[in-house]
């Protein structure tokens, strides 16, 4: 038994061919516009689950990534600081010896401690520096100034508490700088610290007496060698951690990089060939578009007749 193929038939068959042609070349041109070959779970669950995965794992090297790069920062400005207090405590050594030759009046000596009472100061601004709004010398304490101005006002206001920065998953680093322990609890602790140092000089260098100078030439300018050393130490450290926080962000750039390769091989569209498809797609559906207008012609003749 033979089966009749009727026009309708023949018509529904090439309006199918048509819809998959069209359809099929609209997949292959989200493909090329997005340039990703999964645009819904359903079309790779496997490669889709590999790219939530890969995604997240980009999403958390990212987060780390700013976290060094916040820490690089801190410690940064940190170091500014560091080395204008340096900068001024090495001048006041300059004056400490120029105070101990012996040549000086009292009028010269009142200069001089005029000038190591400015820097005294000085410092305590440098050590109230900050970065993106935090104290950073202040420990956990960040909303507060580590020290007051003024004279009498040298004790430390800040903590002891440690900050850190997040480089890898279960990692940190810690990016506090210790300058409370170079620079002490002023005078009045009694601790040897820079303030202590400094305002000890001070007090000297107004006394102007033989003995005093002689503090101040011999075991002031003792303390004061002490205290830069110490304070070339916290340097050195913050430096160090600061290579560490480079090192942590090489890691996470290199790692970015391999993740990112991976994302790209499950979920990239190979453009080129994609193109080929949507060409030969595209000859498909004007083929399919010609064939119907073919039947519809024939279906009018018959009609007519």
């Amino acid at each position: 038994m033979s089966t009749r193929v009727t026009t309708e038939m023949v018509m529904g068959s090439t309006l199918a061919d048509i819809n998959n042609a069209q359809l099929a070349m609209d997949r292959t041109q989200n493909e090329l516009s997005s340039g990703k070959t999964i645009l819904e779970p359903s079309d790779n669950p496997y490669g889709a689950s590999q790219v939530i995965t890969l995604q997240s794992s980009l999403d958390g090297l990212t987060s780390y990534e700013k976290s060094a790069q916040s820490g690089i920062s801190w410690l940064n400005t940190a170091s500014g600081a560091l080395a204008n207090i340096n900068e001024v405590s090495q001048r006041v050594r300059e004056l400490v010896v120029q105070a101990a030759n012996g040549i000086n009046n009292k009028s010269d000596l009142e200069n001089i401690a005029d000038e190591v009472q400015q820097i005294t100061e000085t410092v305590k601004q440098d050590a109230a520096t900050q970065y993106a709004g935090q104290y950073i010398f202040s420990g956990t304490a960040t909303g507060t100034a580590p020290y007051e101005q003024g004279e009498g006002k040298d004790a430390y206001k800040g903590n002891e508490g440690s900050i850190a920065r997040a480089v890898a998953p279960g990692s940190s680093v810690n990016i506090s700088v210790a300058l409370a322990s170079v620079l002490g609890n002023g005078q009045a602790s009694g601790d040897g610290k820079l303030l202590d140092t400094l305002r000890t000089i001070t007090q000297n260098l107004r006394e102007g007496t033989p003995a005093a100078i002689e503090a101040v030439s011999g075991a002031d300018l003792k303390a004061l060698d002490t205290n830069l050393e110490a304070l070339a130490n916290v340097q050195a450290n913050a430096g160090a951690v600061t290579d560490q926080l480079n090192t942590a962000v090489t890691r996470v750039q290199d790692l970015q990089t391999t993740t990112t390769q991976q994302l790209s091989n499950v979920q990239d569209a190979n453009i080129a060939q994609v193109a080929v498809e949507f060409s030969s797609e595209q000859s498909a559906y004007d083929a399919a578009l010609r064939a119907g207008a073919s039947i519809v012609q024939e279906s009018l003749l018959e009609f007519l007749h």
